[in-house]
């Protein structure tokens, strides 16, 4: 019990004492599915949703079951209507954004986390693409600003992303980060992403 990345009223247990309790072994004659068995209480109401974001372990979030499910109808509906889908552009990243009290958490975990007011955390970047095959972006990197202006949210990210435009992204590290050349205080390293496939032109920009 406590509030971890000061996320109150948060309890964790974490037991699983099988992955793979067979149906059998609960009296459902029929049933060839293995069951999860935990310790966590559940309640009446609605399944969780898809597991979607860990921010660290014992710290994870889930999508609504509800939102899943009004997702898949309405992609079913676009299908059978025959209207072509939406494609996105992405950049390969998964984020969350920095509000003052997780940043105060933050470095009271990590002393060497960057020094910054706000911005977005990138907890992961997706192997292969353009965040991690031409920008060189990093798991931890916090984005500061898009073309100059201050980015406080994933929205503000995703809304920029999508714009189509070609994108100066300033992305800040923890001081001593070996990937950029040593530079004297407010010099940058340029990296540029091509235009490849569904991904979007961006110009990196990297500050300690």
């Amino acid at each position: 019990v406590g509030s971890p990345f000061s996320l109150q009223n948060t309890v964790t247990t974490g037991i699983v004492s099988t992955a793979h309790r067979n149906g059998m072994e609960l009296g459902f004659t029929d049933s060839d599915m293995d069951y999860i068995q935990t310790d966590a209480i559940i309640n009446d109401g609605d399944v969780i949703g898809i597991n979607t974001l860990k921010v660290t372990a014992g710290i994870s979030f889930a999508i609504p079951v509800d939102r899943i499910r009004r997702f898949l109808a309405e992609s079913y509906n676009r299908q059978v209507s025959g209207k072509s889908t939406t494609k996105k552009k992405m950049i390969g990243v998964r984020m969350m954004p920095l509000t003052p009290s997780l940043i105060k958490d933050f470095k009271t975990r990590e002393p060497e986390f960057p020094d910054v007011s706000s911005g977005v955390y990138i907890y992961e970047v997706l192997p292969g693409t353009a965040a991690s095959r031409y920008a060189g972006m990093m798991n931890h990197d916090v984005i500061v600003s898009i073309n100059k202006r201050a980015v406080h949210t994933t929205q503000d990210v995703t809304d920029a992303v999508q714009s189509g435009t070609a994108l100066s992204v300033l992305v800040r590290r923890k001081d001593g980060d070996h990937m950029v050349p040593e530079s004297s205080a407010g010099t940058t390293m340029k990296y540029f992403l091509r235009c490849r496939r569904r991904f979007p032109v961006i110009q990196v920009k990297r500050t300690h």
